[in-house]
C-alpha cells in the first residue's frame, strides 16, 4: 500500500531533534485558521486530538493526524513533509528555530488509489481516555 506521508530527510532530522528536546510529539494538520494549513508539531501531552481526527501515518514514530473536516481534501493524496525557513508566528515547536514544517501533496495514481481503497478506512483518534492528555 502506498504511504500517505512521505518524510524528507530534513523533516526527519528536525523531528528527531525536537523529540530529544521535548519528548513524545505529534503532528496535526487542522486546515483551520492560525496557520492551520501548515502541519503543527506539538508535545503529545499538550494537545488533545479530536475524536474524528484521522491518523495518516507516523513521522519518526510520531503520529500525524489530519482534522476530520480536512481529510476529504487529502484522501486521494500522498503528503510530503519537509522543512522550510522563515517560521513566522506559530504554536508549532520548530518555529522558535526560524523554520517550519510544510507539506506538499501529490495525487495518487489510479493503481495507488485502488490499493488505498482496498486497505479500508484509516484509523481515527484513540478512544476518549487515551485522547485526554495531561496538559500540566
Amino acid at each position: 500500500m502506498p504511504s500517505r506521508i512521505r518524510v524528507m530527510p530534513a523533516a526527519a532530522e528536525l523531528t528527531r531533534r525536537l523529540q530529544a528536546q521535548y519528548g513524545p510529539l505529534l503532528f496535526h494538520l487542522s486546515g483551520s485558521c492560525c496557520e492551520g494549513s501548515a502541519p503543527m508539531c506539538l508535545r503529545a501531552t499538550g494537545f488533545r486530538i479530536a475524536a474524528r481526527d484521522v491518523l495518516l501515518g507516523r513521522v519518526e514514530g510520531c503520529p500525524f493526524y489530519v482534522g476530520a473536516a480536512l481529510f476529504p481534501y487529502w484522501a486521494n493524496c500522498e503528503l510530503t513533509l519537509d522543512v522550510t525557513t522563515g517560521g513566522g508566528d506559530s504554536f508549532s515547536l520548530e518555529a522558535a528555530d526560524g523554520v517550519r514544517f510544510a507539506v506538499r501533496s501529490r495525487l495518487f495514481t489510479d493503481a495507488e488509489l485502488d490499493a488505498v481503497e482496498a486497505a479500508g478506512p484509516l484509523p481515527v483518534a484513540p478512544p476518549a481516555p487515551e485522547r485526554m492528555q495531561d496538559t500540566e
